[in-house]
């Protein structure tokens, strides 16, 4: 994951709007530690702090296209990028192979609905100096972070976290998942509203094709020019996305396999309080699918005295989401020192599957179909947000393909990962709600021991 920050609308003292800009994005230099660029023209300043995954010697942002002058800054990744350049009728000035510097060209030839060809994670900004035309997106559910706020002078910024807007802004808000925006007054376009969403499904199971989609999703993820890894927890979901990636991890995918992966052999990682269960089973998956396995083995009190650190670099105050996020934030920093950059987790299967154990009160399928909506649409709030800034605060990107298959601060009130609908299906939820709204009551402190 990178960093990005971008100031807009801006009517003078552009200079010094550079200079606040490089001082902002500082607070971002966890995200992309790898290099650091900035763009200043016409009425915007676009700043970016690099990760670098794919096209490490070249990809340096902001990308700019020769021909026309539009620079872009993005955070993500863009896995469809190599049969989007075969969409493309013109002629262009290629300077990398980044995968995201098609989205210049693409802007370029199909306008903001060129957005929809788009398959990946992505935050960006789009500048036009010579109109002052921009274009601001965020991916389809919110698993790269992206937020916007104003000064007292009207200009907009727009940055991967809060930290890079405070002190800058008087006003600051989320940028919406799957939604654009072109300024200039017009409103706000919501670009991702699939048919699945409304509809309750009604096709029979199709297993065969079900694994096909997520092992594609997988293998399309694998597009990298570093070293990855895989998290293993030892359940299912885990576990099924490790033993997909050890099976194409053989061939580089950025290639379309024609030639063998830079790092064939694939490491994997578990962490958990020793004796854990966690440990064991996500030993025996690594055995079976044939990793360099490492287990990082924390404390409670290492827990404990990160806890500053987490909610720092988390940007929230939710107890379940600070709790889950602490393990990932001391093996991603393990991670970082063996020199990975990249790893795949089975995050996001619970919403995509109904997996959470709640859902089997779902009084019928229309309400459980409607749950995992709402859950899935609620995930740039709590797991997508964990997920990527407990790694990127090391410098670290998480990829999830089990959800390439399908407020700033939240405060809600739910049991055991739900929505507020858990507690209308079944009233004894009510009596059973940890104080922090987010459990079931003493889930903390029976996995402490107490």
């Amino acid at each position: 994951m990178c960093g990005i920050l971008g100031v807009l609308d801006i009517a003078d003292d552009a200079e010094g709007c550079r200079r606040l800009a490089l001082r902002q994005v500082q607070k971002l230099r966890h995200r992309g530690p790898d290099w650091s660029g900035i763009y200043c023209q016409g009425r915007a300043v676009l700043a970016h702090e690099r990760l670098s995954i794919v096209d490490v010697e070249h990809g340096a942002q902001p990308l700019v296209d020769s021909l026309t002058g539009r620079a872009l800054a993005v955070n993500g990744e863009i896995y469809n990028h190599l049969d989007l350049r075969g969409r493309l009728r013109k002629p262009h000035d290629w300077r990398t192979r980044s995968d995201c510097e098609v989205i210049l060209y693409l802007y370029d030839e199909f306008g903001p609905e060129f957005i929809h060809l788009l398959n990946g994670i992505f935050a960006f900004v789009l500048y036009d100096p010579r109109t002052d035309d921009y274009m601001i997106a965020r991916d389809h559910l919110g698993i790269v972070p992206l937020y916007r706020g104003w000064d007292a002078r009207g200009r907009l910024y727009v940055a991967s976290e809060m930290k890079g807007l405070i002190g800058a802004c008087e006003r600051i808000e989320e940028f919406p998942p799957g939604h654009y925006d072109v300024g200039h007054g017009k409103p706000m376009t919501r670009y991702y509203h699939p048919a699945w969403m409304d509809a309750v499904p009604d096709r029979p199971l199709e297993l065969e094709r079900l694994r096909d989609g997520l092992e594609h999703a997988v293998k399309r993820q694998l597009m990298c020019d570093v070293p990855f890894g895989l998290l293993i927890s030892g359940g299912v979901d885990s576990s099924i996305i490790a033993a997909a990636a050890a099976k194409f991890s053989a061939r580089r995918v950025e290639e379309r396999d024609l030639k063998p992966a830079w790092w064939p052999q694939l490491h994997s990682f578990s962490v958990g309080l020793k004796g854990g269960p966690d440990l064991g089973f996500a030993r025996r998956v690594a055995e079976h699918i044939g990793t360099v396995h490492h287990e990082v083995v924390i404390t409670a009190q290492e827990g404990v005295d990160a806890l500053s650190d987490v909610i720092y670099h988390l940007e929230t105050f939710d107890v379940t989401t600070i709790r889950a996020a602490t393990p990932m934030f001391l093996m991603a920093r393990k991670i970082k020192a063996m020199g990975i950059k990249m790893i795949l987790s089975g995050e996001g299967a619970d919403e995509v599957f109904g997996g959470y154990l709640y859902f089997h009160k779902a009084p019928n399928g229309r309400e459980l179909h409607e749950e995992t909506v709402r859950k899935l649409l609620k995930l740039h709030q709590y797991d997508c947000l964990r997920a990527n800034k407990s790694t990127a605060a090391w410098g670290v990107e998480e990829r999830l393909p089990h959800r390439d298959a399908a407020a700033c601060v939240p405060v809600e009130r739910s049991v055991a990962c739900s929505t507020p609908t858990a507690l209308r299906w079944d009233k004894a939820f009510a009596e059973m709600v940890d104080p922090s709204g987010r459990a079931v009551r003493d889930v903390h402190n029976q996995a402490a021991g107490r």
